[in-house]
C-alpha cells in the first residue's frame, strides 16, 4: 500500500535574501514561477564547552586568512588534506579567469573558487566540475548529478563540506541528490591520490570538498563581512539568490547564510525536457570562539529540494523527489606549540537525513519508496613539531576517525530495495612528511581500518531458489602510499605517487534486494562480497606561476575484485520471485534486473590543464588556454568496464584585466563506442562557452564593496548533449543553449 501526500506550503522557514536591485524582483518572483508543487508527506519521518578566553588580537593587525583545517604558517608543510592541500593558494580569491595550481601538494588538486561557481548554472556541485579534465558528472537530473572522477562514483567518491561527509544516500543511486548548493559554497576542491587516505577507503576515486565560512577560524577585518549573490538563467527560466553574513566582537564570531533556487523544466535542441524541474533552499546558522591559539566552533544546516526525474517512464509518472538535511557539524583547532605537538584539530558531524520518491497514480500523488540516513562521523589529527634527523626535516600528523550509519531504503509497493543497515567503522591514519633536499620531498601515509557492517540480504547461489540472509560482515582494510615532490628548473615541479588500497563493500552492496522505481531496475547485491584492492601509480607535471601554468598528469590503476553493477539481462516486477525472465514481451515485468558483482579490471589515463598568457593587450593581457583527458577501463578478459567517460578535447582564448573578463572556449567529447554490457553507443558533441564580466571594488573606508556583474552563455550551438556516463542519456538530452546573467556584491 501506498502511503499518500498532501500537497500543502512546506511547514519549515526559509530566510529571504536581500538581493541588489538587479536581482531583487527576479528572487522575489522565483517561487510563483516554479512548476513543481510543495509536497509535504504525511508519514512520521523517523553543550560545547570552550576554553577560558585568550586576549583579543589587536585589531589593528587582524589574523591572516588560513585554511580551514590548517595550522600556522609554520606548520603549512603538514601532510595535504583537501582542506590544507592548497593552503598556498587561500590568500585570497584569485583573479577571474586565472588557472589555479597547486603549487605544494603531493596529487593533482582542482580548484573553483566561488566567483567561477556563482557563474554555472547548475544547481549541484557537478555542475560546476563537470567539464575540468579528469572529471564527469551523473547528469541523473537537474535535481541530482554526482561528480565522477577518473570514471569512478558512487563508493568511490566521496563528497563532503569543511572535512565531514554529506552522510546523504547519493551513493546508493544516481537519481538522489547530493545536499549541498552550490551557492553556499565558498569554493569546490576535488583531491586525488595518497592525500584520500586521511578520510577513508570509501574516497578511493578522489575527494569533493566544498568548504565555507559556517564555523568561523577568525574574526573578518573590521568585525563584520557580507556577501548577496544571485542569477538568471534562460534555459530553464532559473532563479537563484543567496547571502552570507560574518560578524562578532572580542573572541566570539557569528555567521548566517541563505540561499533559495527554482527552474522550470529545461529546453533541449529537441524541445523541452519534460519533469526536469527543481527547487531548492536551505539556511545556516554558526558560531566560534576564536583565541591566539585556535578556535571551537559549532553550526547548524538544513537543506531541502524537490525535483523531478526527466526520461521514459519517470516523466509519465511525474516521478519527483522530496528531500531534507539537517546536519550539526563542530570543528576546532589548538595550537600549543609545545610537548612535542604543533597543532590538535577536530572535527565532528551529525546529520538526519531523508527523502521520499513520489509518483503520480490517476491524478493523486502517491509515496512509492522512502529513503533515510541517521549518521555521525568524527575525526581527531595531533601534528607534530617539526623533528630534525639526519636525511631532513620529518613533519606528520596522526589521527583517529570514528563513523555510526544506520541507512534504509523502503517500498511502499514491493520489496525493499534495502532493509535497515548498520555500519560501524573505526580508524586510524599517519602522515608524515620528510624534506630530503632543498629540491626533493617525500612522504608516506598509512591507514587502518576496521568496518562491521550487518543487514538482510538474499543469497543468489542458485538464482531459481533464492535464500535470505541475515549477517554481520568486518572488514580490516590496510591501505598505504608514498610520493614524492622534486623541483625542476623554470618553476616546474615534478610529482610521483604509488598508492595501495582496501576497500570494504559499502551495505547497499552487499544487502540490496529490492525495487528502485526512479531508475527503473531490480538490484540485488552479494552478501559475500570480498574486499577490493586497487594498485595506483601516478606521475605528474606542474607550474604554478609565471605566463605559462599548467597541471599534467597521468595515473594507472589496477583492480582485484572491482566491484561494480551488472545488468543481467533479466527482466523483474515488484517482487524479487518476479525476476526470471528473458523475453519482456511475455511478461508485464517493467524493471531491469541489476546485481552487484565483483572483477579484476584496469583503468588508466591523462589530464592536462593549461594556460598562457601571450602579450599585453590595452590594458590586460590575452592568452589561451587548453585542456584534455581521457580515461580507459576494462575487465581482465578485455571487455569495457561500463559508464566510462569519452576522451575530450578543448581550448579558448580570453583577455583580462583588473577589472574585465572576457574569453570564448570550446570542449569537445568523442563518440563512446567502447561500451559495456548492455550499453548503447554515446555520439560525440561540442560545447561553445563565453563569458564576459565586471568585477569594480568600490571605494570605502572600513569596509571595502565589490561589485561583480557578468553574463554567461553555455552550449552557445545548441548541441545534443547526452553523457555517457548518465544513466538516463539514452532517454535524456542535456540542457541546449543557454544564457545566465550573474552579480555578487562583497562587502569586507
Amino acid at each position: 500500500m501506498k502511503s499518500k501526500v498532501q500537497r500543502s506550503q512546506r511547514g519549515y522557514i526559509a530566510f529571504a535574501p536581500l538581493l541588489p536591485v538587479a536581482f531583487g524582483a527576479l528572487a522575489g518572483s522565483a517561487a510563483a514561477q516554479t512548476s513543481l508543487p510543495p509536497v509535504v508527506v504525511t508519514t512520521p519521518s523517523p553543550v560545547i564547552r570552550t576554553p577560558a578566553a585568550a586576549p583579543p588580537a589587536p585589531k589593528a593587525a587582524p589574523a591572516p586568512q588560513r585554511p580551514p583545517g590548517s595550522a600556522a604558517p609554520a606548520a603549512q608543510a603538514s601532510p595535504p588534506t583537501a582542506e590544507s592541500a592548497v593552503a598556498a593558494d587561500r590568500t585570497g580569491e584569485p583573479p577571474p579567469g586565472v588557472l589555479i595550481v597547486a603549487e605544494q601538494a603531493f596529487v593533482p588538486v582542482t580548484i573553483v573558487p566561488g566567483r567561477e561557481v556563482l557563474a554555472e548554472t547548475g544547481a549541484n556541485l557537478a555542475d560546476s566540475l563537470q567539464n575540468r579534465p579528469g572529471i564527469s558528472a551523473t547528469n541523473f537530473a537537474p535535481g541530482s548529478s554526482r561528480p565522477v572522477i577518473r570514471g569512478f562514483d558512487t563508493y568511490r567518491v566521496r563528497v563532503q563540506e569543511n572535512g565531514i561527509g554529506t552522510h546523504d544516500v547519493a551513493t546508493l543511486s544516481e537519481d538522489h541528490a547530493v545536499p549541498i548548493d552550490p551557492n553556499a559554497a565558498d569554493r569546490i576542491e576535488v583531491v586525488r591520490g595518497p592525500a584520500t587516505l586521511r578520510y577513508g577507503s570509501q574516497a578511493i576515486g578522489g575527494v569533493v570538498n566544498a568548504t565555507n565560512g559556517r564555523i568561523p577560524e577568525m574574526m573578518p577585518r573590521g568585525g563584520f563581512s557580507a556577501v548577496v549573490q544571485g542569477g538568471v538563467s534562460s534555459v530553464d527560466s532559473g532563479r537563484d539568490s543567496a547571502f552570507k553574513v560574518t560578524g562578532g566582537a572580542g573572541n566570539f564570531v557569528a555567521y548566517a547564510d541563505s540561499f533559495e533556487r527554482n527552474s522550470k523544466d529545461y529546453n533541449t535542441p529537441l524541445g523541452r525536457q519534460a519533469n526536469s524541474a527543481a527547487q531548492a533552499n536551505g539556511h545556516a546558522v554558526g558560531g566560534s570562539f576564536v583565541g591566539r591559539d585556535g578556535y571551537m566552533g559549532l553550526s547548524f544546516s538544513r537543506y531541502a529540494s524537490l525535483y523531478g526525474v526527466p526520461g521514459g517512464e519517470s516523466a509519465e509518472k511525474r516521478v519527483r523527489i522530496d528531500l531534507e538535511r539537517t546536519q550539526l557539524q563542530s570543528r576546532g583547532e589548538w595550537r600549543p606549540g609545545s610537548f612535542g605537538v604543533e597543532a590538535v584539530r577536530y572535527w565532528l558531524g551529525h546529520t538526519r537525513y531523508g527523502h521520499s520518491e513520489i509518483a503520480s497514480h490517476d491524478d493523486e500523488d502517491e509515496i512509492g519508496s522512502r529513503f533515510s540516513n541517521r549518521e555521525t562521523e568524527g575525526r581527531v589529527e595531533v601534528q607534530h613539531m617539526p623533528v630534525r634527523t639526519i636525511l631532513g626535516e620529518l613533519r606528520g600528523a596522526v589521527g583517529v576517525q570514528l563513523g555510526r550509519r544506520a541507512m534504509e531504503g523502503k517500498s511502499f509497493e514491493g520489496d525493499s530495495l534495502l532493509d535497515l543497515a548498520r555500519t560501524r567503522s573505526t580508524a586510524v591514519f599517519l602522515f608524515e612528511e620528510l624534506q630530503l633536499t632543498r629540491q626533493l620531498r617525500i612522504q608516506g601515509a598509512l591507514r587502518y581500518e576496521h568496518n562491521t557492517v550487518s543487514g538482510n540480504g538474499v543469497d543468489m547461489s542458485e538464482p531459481t531458489t533464492p535464500l535470505p540472509v541475515t549477517a554481520e560482515r568486518t572488514f580490516k582494510p590496510v591501505s598505504a602510499s608514498v610520493g614524492a615532490l622534486y623541483d625542476l628548473p623554470a618553476g616546474v615541479v615534478l610529482r610521483g605517487t604509488a598508492q595501495f588500497t582496501e576497500r570494504a563493500p559499502d551495505a547497499a552492496e552487499l544487502f540490496s534486494k529490492g525495487l528502485h522505481e526512479a531508475t527503473g531496475t531490480f538490484e540485488i547485491g552479494n552478501p559475500f562480497l570480498g574486499i577490493e584492492r586497487a594498485r595506483t601509480f601516478e606521475i605528474g607535471l606542474r607550474r604554478a606561476k609565471g605566463a605559462f601554468r599548467f597541471d599534467a598528469s597521468l595515473y594507472h590503476t589496477t583492480f582485484k575484485g572491482f566491484i561494480f553493477k551488472r545488468l543481467t539481462g533479466l527482466d523483474c516486477g515488484e517482487e524479487l520471485a518476479t525476476c526470471q525472465s528473458v523475453d519482456p514481451a511475455s511478461t508485464e515485468d517493467e524493471l531491469r534486473e541489476l546485481r552487484f558483482a565483483q572483477r579484476d579490471a584496469t583503468f588508466y589515463g591523462a589530464e592536462l590543464i593549461g594556460q598562457l598568457d601571450l602579450a599585453k593587450l590595452w590594458t590586460g593581457t590575452f592568452g589561451v588556454e587548453g585542456q584534455y583527458d581521457f580515461v580507459h577501463a576494462e575487465f581482465s578478459a578485455g571487455e569495457s568496464v561500463p559508464r566510462i567517460p569519452p576522451h575530450r578535447l578543448g581550448g579558448g582564448v580570453y583577455w583580462r584585466n583588473a577589472n574585465w573578463l572576457a574569453k570564448v572556449g570550446m570542449l569537445h567529447a568523442f563518440r563512446q563506442d567502447k561500451i559495456g554490457l548492455s550499453e548503447t553507443p554515446t555520439n560525440g558533441y561540442t560545447l561553445l562557452n563565453a563569458e564576459l564580466s565586471y568585477t569594480q571594488r568600490l571605494p570605502g573606508n572600513t569596509y571595502v564593496p565589490e561589485l561583480t556583474i557578468g553574463v554567461k552563455g553555455d552550449n552557445l550551438l545548441d548541441d545534443d548533449v547526452r553523457n555517457h556516463v548518465s544513466f538516463k542519456k539514452d532517454e535524456v538530452l542535456l540542457p541546449g543553449a543557454n544564457v545566465r546573467l550573474f552579480g555578487r556584491i562583497k562587502l569586507n
